[in-house]
C-alpha cells in the first residue's frame, strides 16, 4: 500500500526533548547519529547548527516543502484540540500545559520546514520506510534512535518490529527507542519478544529517560553489541 500524506498527522519535537528522551550525553551528541521516524522534528535542524551530525530518516521526506507545510496546518488544530479533551491522560512535567505543548511543537515544525530543502540537499532528510534495508554501511553510525514510533505503534506486528530493528543494529553500534508503551498507554504487546529475540545476541536492557509525557511513559529500550 503506497503511504499518503492525508494519512499522516505531523507532530515535531525538538533537540531539548530529544536530549531527554533518550538522555543524550555530550559524547552521545557529538557522536554519528541516524534517527528513524523524524518526521517534522527539528532534532536534525539544531544539531546541524550546533555542528553536529544527524541523518534523519522517515517516510513523509518523500514530499515536498510546501505539501508538508499545508499538511501541518490542516492538522494543527484538531490535533490541538484533541490534546485539550484528553489533557488528563498526560503529565505536565517536561511540557507545562496544552499552549506550552501548542508553542514547541509549532516551533519544532516550523524549524525544520525552512531546514528541510537544504537538509534533503545534504542527504541529512532521507526517504526511507522501515523494514526496509537503507543504503548505509555496516555499523556506519554510533548511535541509531526511534522516537514515538517503534514499540508505540504495536499494531505494526512482531515480524515490522523484528526486521526495523534488525537493519537498526546492523547501521548502528547501539539503538535507543522510546517509549516502551503502547498507544493506550500500556505496555506494548510487542515488547517481551522483543527482548527476547535479541537478548542472545546483544546486551539488551530497559533504562530510564528524563521525559515523561504519556503517563509511565519515562523508560526507553537500549540494545548494545555485546
Amino acid at each position: 500500500m503506497a503511504f499518503e500524506l492525508k494519512n499522516v498527522v505531523p507532530w515535531g519535537r525538538n533537540l531539548d526533548e530529544y536530549i531527554k528522551i533518550f538522555k543524550l550525553t555530550d559524547f552521545d551528541l557529538n557522536s554519528k547519529i541516524i534517527s528513524f521516524g523524524d518526521g517534522p522534528a527539528s532534532f536534525n535542524s539544531e544539531m546541524t547548527q550546533l555542528g553536529k551530525k544527524v541523518v534523519s530518516l522517515d517516510p513523509i521526506y518523500q514530499f515536498t516543502k510546501a505539501e508538508l507545510k499545508q499538511r501541518i496546518n490542516e492538522t494543527k488544530e484538531t490535533v490541538m484540540e484533541q490534546m485539550r479533551t484528553n489533557q488528563e491522560k498526560f503529565v505536565w512535567k517536561n511540557i507545562k500545559n496544552v499552549e506550552e505543548l501548542e508553542q514547541i511543537r509549532m516551533g519544532a515544525m516550523s524549524n525544520f520546514v525552512d531546514d528541510f530543502e537544504l537538509g534533503k540537499e545534504q542527504q541529512r532528510y532521507v526517504y526511507h520506510e522501515l523494514p526496509n534495508s537503507t543504503k548505509y554501511d555496516t555499523l556506519e553510525f554510533d548511535l541509531g534512535l526511534s522516537s514515538h514510533f517503534l514499540i508505540l505503534y504495536s499494531q505494526l506486528g512482531l515480524d515490522f518490529h523484528i526486521q526495523s530493528i534488525t537493519e537498526m543494529l546492523r547501521i548502528s553500534k547501539e539503538i535507543r527507542i522510546f517509549p516502551i508503551l503502547n498507544l493506550n498507554t500500556a505496555k506494548s504487546e510487542v515488547l517481551d519478544d522483543i527482548i527476547n529475540h535479541f537478548n542472545s545476541d546483544f546486551v539488551v536492557s530497559i533504562e530510564s529517560s528524563d521525559y515523561e509525557f504519556q503517563k509511565d511513559g519515562n523508560q526507553m529500550l537500549v540494545i548494545k553489541r555485546k
